[in-house]
């Protein structure tokens, strides 16, 4: 009797334990789930990512100036990429960097903007990877610890900005790692993590979800990349033709610069008469939205827009116009690159007198009455 009074009492406490895990588990993933729908209408801001400006540290390139116009243009976050291994010295940071992001912090707080954090500009490939991860949980666990009382409602860790192109089974190790590397001090705060291959849709298609609950799954979206990134210097001859439409206009299209002969930017050119419009966006865009809804993840578009330098203002603001509705209407949040630099949405300086009417229109900016 005693015997079975103990089974009955042991099984009790294992189903109790079951019903516990699982109601954590649904707590983490609704959590996920309701803090991913709060970064939509976000913007990244580029600054302290830039490893090739010297001075990037002295200046104040982001005002409360800044705040209260992307509150006022319906901004809701704030994603900020760091190169933190650039400023790194042996183990330690450079403090003035860590005031940067304090000071933005402190700044989204004011104005009731969301905020990432994105570790940019790492080092890693298949062959540093030990050294690498183990450089980078050491810096996500001194921020767990610095940011611990920030709510994890207003504050994410985007672990590592687009992956190489590598084995996806190594980078999704990593990733494990790094988690298990933040959970030892932080287990609420949600995480955001895309595919290797530079955060590929078609890469996080093909992988399956990790092994934590309390993630939103990240990807970038630059298709078609013939036309979001003509004439970009640091591509190469593949996106050499400039002037490309969007959509796709067969009396305005370019020919194909010489350049870019015998690359996949010639294939792109032939393609793009297919690739360049709305539809073939929305196409895309549905084969990772049948992933997070295979899975029952939330999703985050991390980054979307068009290079400004060469493409007409006209075709930017159609591009935007239709990445941004085509999410909204697949409730997948997304932030536009960039705010202030060479993918920026303003012409000139960020003001309200640089914003072209049609960008207003791209990114659903209404004028208060």
């Amino acid at each position: 009797m005693f015997i079975n009074r103990l089974l009955g009492m042991v099984s009790l406490l294992t189903l109790f334990v079951s019903i516990g895990c699982e109601a954590q588990s649904f707590n983490n993933q609704s959590a996920a789930f309701e803090r991913a729908q709060t970064l939509d209408n976000g913007v990244s801001l580029s600054w302290l990512e830039q490893t090739w400006n010297k001075n990037v540290l002295d200046s104040n390139v982001i005002t409360t100036s800044d705040f209260r116009l992307l509150k006022q243009l319906g901004f809701k976050c704030i994603r900020v990429p760091v190169a933190f291994r650039h400023f790194q010295t042996n183990n330690s940071y450079n403090p003035n960097l860590l005031t940067r992001i304090d000071q933005i912090i402190r700044f989204s707080h004011l104005y009731g903007f969301k905020v990432i954090i994105c570790y940019h500009s790492g080092n890693l490939d298949e062959n540093m990877y030990g050294f690498e991860i183990q450089n980078v949980i050491n810096l996500w666990q001194m921020l767990a610890k610095k940011y611990y009382q920030e709510s994890p409602d207003d504050l994410f860790f985007e672990l590592y900005n687009e992956p190489p192109h590598m084995n996806p089974g190594i980078w999704q190790n990593a990733a494990n790692e790094i988690i298990k590397g933040i959970r030892t001090i932080d287990k609420k705060r949600t995480l955001i993590i895309g595919a290797s291959n530079f955060n590929s849709i078609y890469e996080l298609s093909r992988t399956t979800p990790l092994n934590d609950d309390n993630i939103i799954y990240t990807f970038h979206f630059y298709e078609p990349f013939f036309f979001t990134h003509q004439g970009a210097e640091w591509i190469g001859d593949q996106v050499a033709t400039t002037g490309v439409p969007f959509p796709y206009n067969a009396s305005t299209f370019p020919q194909l610069n010489p350049r870019a002969k015998n690359t996949w930017g010639e294939t792109n050119y032939y393609q793009y008469r297919t690739d360049g419009n709305a539809q073939s966006v929305k196409d895309k865009l549905q084969i990772v939205k049948n992933w997070g809804i295979k899975y029952n993840v939330p999703l985050l578009c991390g980054e979307y827009g068009a290079y400004n330098k060469y493409a007409d203002l006209d075709s930017r603001c159609r591009y935007i116009k239709a990445v941004r509705q085509t999410l909204k209407t697949m409730h997948i949040p997304g932030i536009l690159w960039d705010y202030n630099s060479n993918f920026s949405i303003f012409e000139g300086k960020p003001s309200m007198a640089n914003l072209p009417d049609c960008m207003k229109d791209a990114i659903s900016y209404h004028t208060p009455n």
